[in-house]
């Protein structure tokens, strides 16, 4: 395996951000955050601390900026669907170049616009399965035994520096496959628990004539969209979660902060209409959580 270190931005370094910023810094590779200049000056101040079962406690020396200045070998952009427009100040396509580019944010729409926006660069879908939360300025708190990545591109060599610095990394040739198969689950998850003020225990049970509904609009939906994703493979899903989780947009709504439901929900109604499938339960659960934070009239 190539040894030399490499040269990481990381747009965002909240709770999934620094821990993969804190992860490759820990592993000796050079790490860059990019985010506001309070946040920024704590980072530079006092690097990213990480409290977590499964790496342990340690803290990761990391430079930031307000701004990427220099050529990177690659980029997570890793703040909320909400804010990207905003964060990709930080981030000048010259500077950019032909770096590598992982977007970690929910649902689809985003690769089109930074493939517009970064024609150099790789642009490179991807996800991750994680619970780890920013609880003040360079303060992560990881809470899952899983820090998992999938990347829909051959980066076998990039792949396995994220490896050895301790992140679970899957590399999928079908991109589309890849980012329905988690919107499938997330935005039944996200849309009902928010809705409904619930955890997933409860929707599953006290609300699964709708989940069943949604899960049935939600998979026609994907797959006319070209990928193979079916009902009762996301119900599987779904009934194996701990019966207290909570998705993100149900933390975010109970926080009052913008909600990710065009992202995911909008997703979801946007491509249903590309491909003439209905989902007239989704539209309302959609419109629905919208309303949760909509300003009053």
């Amino acid at each position: 395996m190539n040894t030399t270190p490499l040269t990481v931005a990381v747009l965002g370094p909240g709770g999934v951000g620094g821990l993969i910023g804190a992860l490759l810094a820990r592993d000796g590779h050079r790490v860059i955050c990019l985010a506001g200049e309070a946040t920024a000056a704590a980072l530079s101040r006092g690097g990213l601390r990480v409290e977590s079962a499964q790496f342990g406690d340690f803290t990761a020396a990391v430079e930031a900026d307000t701004r990427l200045r220099e050529a990177v070998d690659a980029v997570f952009v890793t703040v909320k669907q909400t804010s990207l427009e905003e964060a990709l100040d930080r981030v000048p396509p010259p500077v950019l170049g032909n770096a590598v580019l992982v977007p970690l944010l929910n649902g689809l729409d985003h690769l089109r616009l930074l493939r517009e926006r970064y024609p150099s660069a790789e642009v490179v879908a991807g996800t991750i399965r994680v619970e780890a939360t920013r609880t003040a300025p360079g303060r992560i708190e990881h809470t899952s035994p899983f820090a998992d990545l999938e990347l829909a591109a051959p980066l076998d060599g990039f792949a396995e520096r994220l490896r050895h610095a301790g992140l679970g990394v899957t590399l999928r040739s079908d991109e589309t496959a890849m980012l329905w198969d988690k919107l499938a689950f997330l935005a039944p998850l996200a849309l009902l628990t928010t809705r409904h003020r619930a955890d997933a225990g409860t929707v599953r049970s006290d609300r699964r004539p709708e989940l069943l509904t949604v899960l049935d609009e939600i998979t026609a939906v994907a797959r006319a969209a070209g990928a193979p994703v079916t009902a009762e493979t996301v119900l599987s899903s779904f009934d194996r979660v701990p019966e207290t989780m909570k998705s993100s947009m149900q933390r975010d709504a109970e926080a009052g902060r913008p909600l990710e439901v065009d992202a995911i929900g909008g997703a979801v109604l946007r491509a249903g209409a590309a491909h003439r499938v209905e989902t007239p339960v989704t539209a309302r659960l959609v419109a629905e959580v919208a309303r949760l934070t909509a300003p009053e009239a």
